[in-house]
Formats: C-alpha cells, sequence, structure tokens
C-alpha cells in the first residue's frame, strides 16, 4: 500500500530535532558520495495575464539508506509591492491555496512508497538548514536572534535557533506592525524567551547575535551597515546586499549538488536552473533574471564546505569578532529524500495517513 500524508499527519511526527538530524545525515552521505541529488529546475510559461508566470519546479535526490524523493511544486507567481516592500507571491488555482507534493519511492524495487503534502515540511527543512549553519558558526555564546520576517519560515527559524544555541531574545521586524507584534507575542508564549518587535529594521541588528532573513522579499533584506562585529547571518528569502557579502569573514556552505556522471563541466552552483518559454517576453516578472545566476555561492572566495569542516580540512569561525554567513547551497534535493523518509517510517509507525493501493500507480506496459 501507498500512503498519502497530510500536513496534519507530518506535523504530528516531524520536531525540529529530527528534522535536523535527518539534514546532518544526508549532507554527509552527498560529501561521501553516498547521495546524489540534483539543483531545482523550473519550468516557466507565461499566463494570459502578462504579470503573472505559470511555474513548474521540481528538486529530487536518493541515497544508498533505501529512499529517492521527487518535490513537485504547481504555482502561478507574481510580484507585488506593499508597504513599501516588494515581494514573491504564490498560489494555485486561487489566492491562499498552494499545490506542493513529495514522491517517495523505494530504491530497492521502485515501490512508491508515499505521497506527501510538503507544506510543513518545507518550513521545517528551512529552519533546519539555517539552525545547522549556526550550530557551526554562531558564536558558542550566542543568545539573541534578529528575526526579518515574521511568517512561517520565521517560525520555524526561532523553533530551529534554539535547538542550536541557548537563544534567550528575539527581536523582530517585519513591514506589517500587526504581524510582528502577533509573531513577538506567539514566540515569547511558546518558547518562553523574551520577544519584541521592533519598529525599524535596523533595529533588529542592535546587539544580535544571529541575523536571520526569513521573506518572501523580492529585493535585499539583509543589510551589511547595520551588522555588528560577531554576528552571523543566513538569509532564505530576498537576499544580502553588496555590503554584507563585503563583511562576511568566513561563508559556510552545507553543499553542491555533483555534476552529471561524466559530464563535470555542467556542474553549477546555482540553486535554481529555469528553463521558460518566451523569455524574451517582458512580464514584468521572472524568478531569474535574463544574465542572472540562480543565487549561486555566497562569498566564494572565503567560502567552507561542511563536508571540510567535518574532516577538519579547514576551519569555520575562528574569532568571535568574525561576520558569518550560512547557506544549503543547492542540495535542496537530498532534503526530500532525508526528512520525508523519516517522516514515512514514523507515520508507519504510529499508523498515520491514508492508505490507497500500489496498484494503481502500477502498469504492465512497459514504459
Amino acid at each position: 500500500m501507498t500512503l498519502i500524508l497530510n500536513n496534519d499527519d507530518v506535523k504530528s511526527v516531524l520536531t525540529m530535532d529530527v528534522t535536523m538530524r535527518a539534514l546532518e545525515k544526508a549532507y554527509q552521505q552527498i560529501a561521501r558520495r553516498e547521495a546524489v541529488c540534483r539543483p531545482r529546475i523550473d519550468i516557466q510559461i507565461p499566463t494570459n495575464d502578462p504579470h503573472k508566470m505559470y511555474q513548474w519546479g521540481t528538486m529530487e535526490g536518493g541515497s544508498l539508506s533505501g529512499y529517492f524523493a521527487i518535490r513537485m511544486k504547481s504555482d502561478v507567481v507574481y510580484e507585488r509591492e506593499y508597504e513599501g516592500a516588494r515581494t514573491q507571491e504564490k498560489y494555485c488555482v486561487k489566492p491562499g491555496q498552494f499545490c506542493g507534493l513529495i514522491l517517495l519511492t523505494s530504491i530497492q524495487n521502485g515501490e512508491p512508497l508515499a505521497l506527501i503534502n510538503d507544506g510543513y515540511l518545507q518550513h521545517m527543512r528551512v529552519g533546519a538548514d539555517s539552525a545547522i549553519g549556526a550550530k557551526y558558526m554562531a558564536r558558542a555564546d550566542a543568545e539573541v536572534v534578529g528575526m526579518i520576517g515574521s511568517g512561517g519560515m520565521a517560525r520555524s527559524h526561532a523553533e530551529a535557533f534554539l535547538l542550536a544555541r541557548k537563544i534567550k531574545k528575539i527581536q523582530v521586524y517585519s513591514p506589517t506592525k500587526a504581524n510582528r507584534e502577533k509573531y513577538a507575542l506567539e514566540m515569547s508564549e511558546k518558547h518562553g524567551i523574551e520577544a519584541v518587535a521592533v519598529d525599524r529594521p535596523e533595529d533588529v541588528y542592535k546587539g544580535a547575535d544571529i541575523v536571520a532573513g526569513c521573506t518572501d522579499s523580492a529585493v535585499a533584506v539583509v543589510f551589511g551597515r547595520f551588522l555588528e562585529e560577531g554576528t552571523h547571518v543566513t538569509c532564505i528569502g530576498g537576499k544580502p546586499d553588496e555590503e554584507t557579502l563585503k563583511r562576511i569573514d568566513v561563508s559556510l556552505r552545507l553543499g553542491t549538488a555533483p555534476a552529471p556522471w561524466g559530464l563535470p563541466e555542467l556542474l553549477l552552483p546555482d540553486e535554481h536552473i529555469t528553463y521558460a518559454a518566451m523569455p524574451e517576453r517582458d512580464a514584468g516578472f521572472q524568478m531569474k533574471r535574463a544574465g542572472g545566476r540562480g543565487h549561486g555561492v555566497i562569498a566564494e572566495d572565503r567560502m567552507v564546505f561542511f563536508a571540510d569542516l567535518l574532516s577538519g580540512k579547514r576551519k569555520g569561525r575562528t574569532s568571535p569578532r568574525q561576520i558569518t554567513y550560512s547557506e544549503r547551497g543547492n542540495v535542496q534535493g537530498a532534503q526530500f529524500f532525508a526528512v520525508a523518509g523519516r517522516v514515512y517510517e514514523l507515520a508507519k509507525e504510529r499508523g498515520l495517513g491514508k492508505e490507497i493501493p500500489t496498484e494503481w500507480f502500477l502498469q504492465d506496459i512497459r514504459d
């Protein structure tokens, strides 16, 4: 039987600790070449609305541990401005609805094991990534988080940072006052720490040991002129500005997807690769600008790989005064076989989800 798992099923078994352990294991497997993955690939097609684009995105990976997974997203994407911020928005069918699915299979016999909603797992795996970066790069005495953003990613990041360091305070800024105040109250009540909403973005940086950009911004959200000595920085929405890039002393990259077998020249550090119908059309919006890179590498000349830290070949932070940065790289495909595989195991143990006949996915005509 094949399991169908929704977000409530995933939430009932997936903790941040489980997520972080699964990801660290997957990154170690990639370093040993026991796992393989590829960058995210997007297909973009213009819609009838000149300001909106249809986007199909996938990322995939698997390992000798037994699982393969592909994550699939079907979105209509566009940009909008509100309260002085420019953000990337998306929906499926109608605003407020989304379609993201993970197909988990067995590498031993190819069996479709589970079809899983990706929403809750997505937030957990991204927060866990940032916390792994903080675990290896933030100062040991880090206790104040400066949070830029107050949505779902900001919530999972708070939970994750609490596992990486003994966090005592979160100071948060987002453009909408009600949202940042709601977030601060929720974090204080949920985690039993001090959480305050600040009225100016620059106030997030004051006294912060970790600064996290967790927004859906289409422009820079982390500003180097505000960073204090010793800060560790992550940014999973928007981007760091040029001043931030100049001030980074050491940048940790958790991994890079390998080149296709026998084609080393196709090795790319890009987080996503886009194929577009009518790419020359000026739709006012492109997830990847012409001639640009899909994120690429942050502070490449000051970068250290996670595998090098584990092996002892390289060091990360060497001074409490250094400004450090961490990024996942383009190994998100590996995240889904690792975390979804563990979710599947835990859900099976607890009898969660809905079972459908595996035969529904099979056929007797060779394809």
